[in-house]
């Protein structure tokens, strides 16, 4: 928050991104969580995001709504969406909301968490620089292009699915740079279309799948339709018009699309049918003892449970010195690190 703040964030502003990125790592997803802040600050620092810049509606009607982002923090730009579908989801049943002009905002899964925690479905999509190749493809031309989708069930239980429609999302690759370690066969491709472990090596990633005899093409049909509903939908840049990901002098225009629906507006008793399925899956015989079956935030919830036992979020060094560093350079104070 200092950092951005020092870049020329306001207070809220930045607070609603540090909030997000400590969420990311709190529920696990370190790839979206402090490795991003130095991307963020470079866009700010570049004059190509404007940290202080408020969203506005273009046009609405009682479920949907155009929101232009103008050029602002993605997860300001994000918040803004998210409650406006959850407001139009409580009058009318389902809120539609698509933005144009936005930024990266973080894990998807923050904004269909905040339709769940208000006892809403959420859905929420977002297309990202062209990074993956399409099936038979060898050239970059969709984003990673994330699918989230959260419920609530009984008692504070939830569905919670967010998840890359790519193998993986680039900031694992990025965080495997950082470490200087080799990343599994089938998440990326080299120049020149080979599939590769080498980090620094990729630059394509393969679609959900991977390769087509492994039914690659669902990931690149899932990556297609995020662009529909996002890019195509909302007037922004889509597929390989988006600017390229180490392109640090261009708009991003992101397109995002943030969905809310009422449960009451359908059948009774969503959320004891919801639970009884959660209960069913996590219940059922493993086929390993010691690993039980799991639903979607699962992981998240393990991992927060453990940050809270441990007493806070564990970071590899060689984050804990990219953060000095960036404090360093902008004068603020470095991150308080308690060794384990």
């Amino acid at each position: 928050m200092d950092v951005m703040e020092k870049a020329g964030a306001s207070g809220r502003h930045a607070g609603d991104l540090a909030d997000l990125l400590v969420t990311a790592d709190y529920r696990g997803h370190f790839s979206h969580g402090l490795n991003r802040l130095d991307y963020y600050l470079t866009d700010v620092r570049g004059a190509i995001c404007d940290p202080a810049a408020e969203p506005v509606i273009e046009r609405q009607t009682a479920a949907t709504a155009l929101v232009d982002g103008r050029n602002g923090l993605g997860p300001v730009i994000g918040n803004f969406c998210t409650d406006l579908a959850i407001e139009k989801a409580r009058a009318a049943g389902i809120g539609w909301v698509v933005a144009h002009r936005s930024n990266h905002y973080g894990i998807a899964g923050w904004y269909a968490l905040r339709c769940a925690d208000a006892g809403l479905v959420g859905m929420c999509f977002t297309n990202t620089s062209p990074l993956v190749v399409p099936t038979r493809g060898k050239d970059p031309l969709l984003g990673t292009n994330p699918i989230a989708c959260a419920a609530p069930a009984k008692d504070g239980d939830q569905f919670c699915l967010d998840m890359a429609t790519c193998t993986v999302a680039v900031g694992k690759i990025e965080v495997q740079r950082r470490k200087q370690e080799p990343i599994p066969e089938g998440w990326g491709m080299d120049a020149a279309g080979n599939i590769t472990t080498d980090a620094h090596a990729v630059t394509g990633l393969l679609p959900l799948g991977g390769d087509e005899a492994h039914s690659g093409y669902k990931g690149y049909g899932l990556a297609f339709m995020v662009e529909l509903f996002c890019g195509l939908l909302g007037g922004a840049r889509y597929g390989p018009h988006v600017r390229r990901w180490d392109n640090q002098a261009t708009e991003a225009d992101l397109g995002q699309c943030f969905v809310a629906l009422d449960p009451a507006a359908f059948a009774p008793g969503f959320a004891d049918r919801l639970q009884d399925m959660l209960d069913v899956c996590r219940g059922s015989e493993p086929a390993r003892q010691d690993a039980p079956v799991l639903v979607p935030g699962d992981p998240e919830r393990a991992h927060m449970s453990k940050v809270d036992m441990e007493g806070g979020i564990t970071y590899h060094a060689n984050q804990l010195a990219a953060s000095d560093k960036l404090a360093e350079e902008l004068g603020v104070p470095p991150m308080e690190a308690v060794s384990q």
